[in-house]
């Protein structure tokens, strides 16, 4: 069974019609019957899961869905354009994936919340590690075009679920009645992120000196609620 979780708009018929608006499919594809379109899909985000979409292996793909090497390139037209398949489909994913945790964290107590989060993160990167590594590289050696496609939407997605979850903590009377909620936002996201980021590349603790054997994340969380909760 497949670890990463498959968001069911990613194999909608309007998706798909998207993608061919984009250039990204061909109108052959958006003509196979809906289980061999879901195959392809599923053998693409495996792929682009454990290695990154730009290291996608095209035969691996083919393998995986059952179809032939040259039936992928009536479907997608060139290695390159697959690819780009490929990055649309793991940002929206992600997307779909963080979005679908935000009711549920934001119902939470905030001191609930934000562990839960961080685990769930954690877990998730650990089992996707391919992709996750993609977006750490994305991220932090700063291609202009993939900052753009990649990093800013899932950076924006994960800003706006610290944003629901410290607002909601601010309707609920959690947080003290003077804070400065955006800044309390900012500050909190950067953590998150930084510890997130650190747990699972140890040279990036190195650098920002997050965590060790007395200082763990859930004492930096702890100490960053203590001093904007309310009293």
């Amino acid at each position: 069974m497949s670890s990463y979780y498959l968001s069911d708009a990613l194999v909608d018929p309007h998706r798909f019609a998207a993608f061919e608006q984009q250039g990204l499919v061909s109108r052959t594809f958006i003509r196979l019957d809906p289980q061999r379109q879901t195959a392809i899909v599923r053998a693409i985000m495996e792929e682009a899961t454990q290695k990154g979409p730009l290291a996608v292996n095209i035969k691996e793909v083919a393998k995986k869905a059952g179809v032939s090497v040259g039936s992928l390139y009536q479907y997608f037209g060139s290695r390159h354009q697959l690819l780009d398949f490929a990055i649309e489909l793991v940002v929206s994913n992600t997307l779909a994936v963080f979005e679908s945790a935000i009711p549920w964290l934001e119902s939470q107590p905030i001191n609930e919340a934000l562990p839960v989060y961080l685990h769930a993160a954690e877990e998730w990167n650990l089992e996707q590690r391919g992709l996750f590594q993609f977006f750490l590289r994305t991220a932090y050696e700063g291609n202009p075009a993939l900052q753009e496609r990649v990093v800013q939407p899932v950076a924006i997605c994960i800003l706006n679920m610290t944003r629901r979850l410290v607002q909601a903590a601010v309707r609920r009377g959690e947080l003290r009645p003077d804070l400065d909620e955006e800044a309390a936002i900012r500050l909190l996201n950067i953590l998150l992120i930084g510890l997130g980021d650190s747990s699972l590349l140890p040279h990036l603790n190195t650098y920002y000196q997050a965590v060790d054997e007395k200082i763990n994340a859930p004492c930096l969380i702890d100490t960053l609620l203590n001093l904007i909760r309310k009293a």
